[in-house]
């Protein structure tokens, strides 16, 4: 394949490669070309900062920094729609695992290590994670609603049973007073009556005494 079927582009990480015409999958794309180093002097470089360099075993790593590497602007992905692999000879190259359409990203795995490493501790941006971190933030809103709102149907709950049990003081406070105030205006009755009845015991005395 040639090279006029990726160009390199702005992708949301940086610069990225993408496709400049449909690229069947299984088919080469582009080779990870570098200085092959020693792991011991990979593991010094690392320490320092590089982040382009591609194991081959545990022998020999390539340093694929330098930016005549086109292959290094081919960017991480859970979510791949390429593959790297090490063929005879120490060559690594890139190659579709699916269809790519034009304009599309060309994206493949790094690998477990190297996300560990680099990308779990800053957040991988690829497609696939940040839907995940999307669904998880939608869920931990959706479970921070579903708390809000048993809150404040609990909080419903609690204002709804205390107003009741008001009314049923209030009902019984009522019920008193009604039964005071009704006590109150009896008695003074009974003692009219009484008087009456005295007032005509003494007046029969007195007649019979005149008499």
């Amino acid at each position: 394949m040639s090279r006029k079927s990726f160009r390199v582009g702005k992708s949301k990480t940086g610069l990225g490669l993408f496709a400049t015409r449909l690229i069947p999958k299984g088919e080469f794309i582009v080779q990870y070309r570098g200085r092959k180093l020693s792991n011991a002097v990979a593991d010094a470089l690392a320490d320092r900062g590089n982040k382009y360099l591609y194991e081959l075993n545990s022998r020999w790593t390539i340093d694929g920094a330098n930016r005549k590497n086109v292959a290094r602007y081919a960017n991480h992905s859970c979510r791949p729609n390429a593959e790297s692999d090490v063929l005879r000879g120490h060559k690594i190259i890139i190659r579709s695992i699916r269809k790519i359409q034009p304009d599309e990203e060309i994206l493949y795995d790094y690998g477990k290590d190297y996300f560990k490493l680099i990308l779990k501790p800053i957040g991988c941006k690829c497609q696939k994670c940040e839907e995940k971190r999307k669904a998880e933030r939608a869920e931990k809103r959706l479970k921070a609603k579903r708390k809000r709102e048993r809150a404040a149907k609990k909080a419903a709950k609690a204002l709804e049973t205390v107003a009741k049990r008001a009314r049923s003081l209030k009902k019984k406070a009522l019920k008193v007073k009604a039964a005071t105030g009704k006590a109150t205006a009896t008695r003074p009755a009974r003692t009219v009556s009484a008087a009456k009845t005295t007032g005509r015991t003494f007046a029969a005395e007195e007649q019979r005494k005149a008499a």
